[in-house]
């Protein structure tokens, strides 16, 4: 959905008010210099419409807008002569987006610049398996029930013929890396339990339910 802001310097440009050195231009997009360069080069690639951030851009709209950038950097290498690039979206103030107007940087990169993007970032920690298994299993909900991101427990029958519960996954607290209080299933693994298994084995059931078990180790004993 459009958004319109109370002022925009991306809306400006593209509607003539003020100058701008543009490299590109078509129906839906338009790819002009930024006016502080990391280094020669660095160009901005900006959907016509006013949308706010990567989220309020429609599908169809960002394709568009990738294929573009994929076109533009190969361009920008050849005439800057660095062969490094970061293609950067800074989406919403907290991810550093200093213009209400979406957009993507193509950023030309010499050796010894000074610009850094540094990942892996030096602040993070490293979770535990089960916390990082269950953020992939819970996005994987999310893209099939993109309303909701929540999945229903399903039904469905197993090997034997009788009815199953398939259990939704944990939602993990980002702090504390703990389960939420607030989880709703009908037999959650719990904390502890996650912690014992080794591996999470996730498979897809027959009406498209996810099935979440522990891959059990290996009995060592004689």
């Amino acid at each position: 959905m459009t958004r319109e802001a109370a002022h925009c310097t991306f809306c400006d440009l593209i509607h003539g008010a003020a100058e701008v050195s543009i490299c590109h231009e078509d129906a839906d997009a338009i790819a002009f210099m930024d006016i502080q360069p990391v280094n020669n080069g660095h160009v901005l690639v900006v959907p016509r419409e006013h949308f706010e951030s990567l989220l309020d851009v429609p599908q169809e709209l960002g394709i568009h807008l990738f294929k573009v950038t994929m076109r533009l950097a190969n361009a920008v290498t050849a005439v800057s002569g660095c062969h490094d690039l970061n293609i950067v979206v800074n989406s919403g103030p907290a991810a550093g987006q200093d213009e209400p107007h979406f957009h993507v940087h193509i950023i030309p990169r010499r050796h010894g610049d000074g610009f850094d993007i540094p990942l892996p970032f030096d602040g993070s920690s490293m979770p535990d398996r089960t916390v990082l298994d269950a953020y992939a299993a819970r996005i994987i909900v999310a893209l099939r029930e993109p309303t909701s991101g929540q999945a229903e427990p399903a039904k469905t029958l197993g090997k034997d013929g009788h009815e199953e519960r398939v259990v939704s996954i944990a939602r993990f607290d980002e702090a504390t890396a703990e389960p939420a209080s607030d989880v709703s299933a009908e037999t959650p693994p719990s904390a502890s339990a996650q912690r014992r298994a080794a591996h999470w084995r996730i498979n897809e059931g027959a009406h498209g339910e996810l099935r979440y078990e522990p891959v059990a180790d290996k009995d060592t004993s004689a």
